[in-house]
């Protein structure tokens, strides 16, 4: 471990003799700065959106759709939709909407057709969870004036075909609906194998699905000459805990995450915490899962502490391959920000359905990084999705494992028990007003803050089991 530290501070310290004042320098000459050492690396084929408009279509009793619950008398009051027809290349999907506060009350479907075979899949639900994980009112982020209404995200692989339906249930379909058909781009070009992260080994996939490779591994450093300044801004807050450009921070045991936490502090950290600190879980960086640096906005926001965690889940279906998660994060993190209007990515970690951990928003793994996951409750709390849709499905145990493992590490950072409750003060959602002090379990569901069926009903009922675990791991 000292050993890896020296190394890390090493690189980062030869780093930072130029980096600081890069960063001072106007863009273009900064961006010099940094890739003066070498020839920039041949860049990942870039991700893109294409957002199509919904349009009104005819009246349900109208037509033969062949959509289950969308073809019976009534009429329902509004119905929009996008005739079946070709489109470029995507694999995720999601409907968008003008203002963030009005309501999708109704059902979405889409079918979808395979680039791979051509042939066209079964109609598919997209949750209309109605932006219960933005960013809290009254922050700036949520008053940017670029956040939209969105539904949940629905990955569905590689197509090149689309059909849209949307029916209100009672009132009208939001303005400005469209469709978000989202590429996540290429991997990028650095990867190796997958690693477990409890033991270093190679991880294994649930049953059913391809054994996956990771993005993890080490860029070429000192020199980074595949780094722009925001990617170099991203990663320089993970330092010390992992070398400038790292695409993976390396697991720790309980001993060597202590005093890891102590030297990264520089002596702040509470002596309470101190003997409480679980083991750090490897962490894929932003850079190893391929983040587009250049989607977000410049800098971070801090909040105070993390006295919480709440566990969610994307809603994103589980039909991907581990080798495809950060293909998968790619996409919501274009959705969220692109799409949805949000500073960065909403979740500040996210975890597979094999438990590799992802950074989530941009900020530094082990410091309070504002995110948009629970609206109401982003103040002093972090989230960590599960990636996949766990409301009949079982969570795989591996994901279930790595959210105790990462909670026990990062709530101990700060000094929270995963078995105790804590007091949240609300930002104002649909639960609780403004400036309500709420009691919680330090660990939550995201159903616990906001009125929504995430995390799922199954990975919801896992969290007993997950608090005892990662206070286990505390060595409490």
């Amino acid at each position: 471990m000292r050993g890896f530290l020296a190394s890390s501070i090493g690189v980062a310290t030869a780093a930072a003799l130029s980096l600081p004042l890069a960063l001072a320098l106007p863009a273009a000459a900064a961006a010099q700065a940094v890739t003066a050492a070498a020839p920039v690396a041949p860049a990942a084929p870039a991700g893109s959106t294409q957002s199509l408009p919904l349009v009104p279509l005819k009246a349900a009793a109208d037509r033969d759709t062949g959509v289950p619950g969308m073809s019976a008398s009534p009429r329902l009051p509004e119905t929009k939709g996008l005739p079946a027809r070709d489109v470029g290349t995507f694999s995720l999907v999601g409907v968008v909407w003008d203002d963030a506060a009005s309501r999708l009350s109704g059902r979405v479907q889409v079918r979808t057709r395979s680039a791979t075979t051509g042939t066209w899949s079964d109609w598919q639900d997209i949750e209309t969870h109605n932006s219960e994980h933005a960013a809290d009112p009254g922050t700036a982020e949520r008053a940017a004036g670029r956040v939209r209404g969105s539904s949940a995200p629905l990955w569905v692989g590689a197509s090149d075909g689309v059909e849209v339906r949307a029916a209100s249930a009672a009132e009208k379909l939001p303005s400005g609906m469209r469709i978000e058909l989202v590429d996540p781009g290429g991997a990028p070009p650095h990867t190796l194998p997958a690693t477990d992260a409890k033991n270093g080994t190679e991880r294994a996939e649930p049953s059913g699905d391809d054994k996956g490779e990771g993005t993890v591994g080490a860029p070429g450093l000192p020199g980074l000459p595949d780094m722009t300044m925001e990617m170099a801004e991203s990663s320089a807050a993970n330092v010390p805990l992992a070398p400038l450009g790292a695409t993976e921070i390396t697991a720790l045991n309980k001993a060597d995450s202590t005093a890891d936490a102590i030297l990264a502090s520089e002596g702040t950290l509470s002596p309470a915490a101190r003997p409480y600190i679980g083991p750090r879980p490897a962490i894929v960086t932003r850079r190893g899962w391929g983040a587009d640096e250049n989607l977000r906005e410049p800098g971070f926001v801090y909040t105070n502490t993390v006295k919480a965690a709440f566990v969610h889940h994307t809603a994103s279906g589980n039909n991907y391959s581990c080798k495809e998660a950060p293909a998968v994060l790619r996409s919501l993190y274009r959705y969220h920000v692109v799409s949805s209007g949000w500073r960065d990515i909403g979740y500040n970690f996210a975890v597979d359905k094999c438990g590799t951990v992802y950074e989530g928003r941009a900020g530094g793994v082990a410091k309070p990084v504002m995110g948009a996951h629970t609206m109401g409750f982003n103040t002093d709390s972090m989230g960590i999705a599960v990636i996949g849709t766990f409301t009949d499905a079982q969570p795989p145990a591996a994901a279930v494992k790595a959210v105790a493992r990462l909670t026990a590490w990062k709530l101990g950072l700060f000094g929270a028990n995963p078995l105790s409750k804590t007091t949240l003060t609300s930002g104002g959602g649909n639960l609780y007003p403004k400036g309500r002090n709420v009691r919680m379990n330090v660990i939550s569901g995201h159903r616990d803050g906001f009125a929504t069926e995430c995390p799922g009903r199954l990975l919801y009922g896992k969290l007993p089991t997950t608090r005892t675990t990662s206070a286990h791991l505390q060595g409490r």
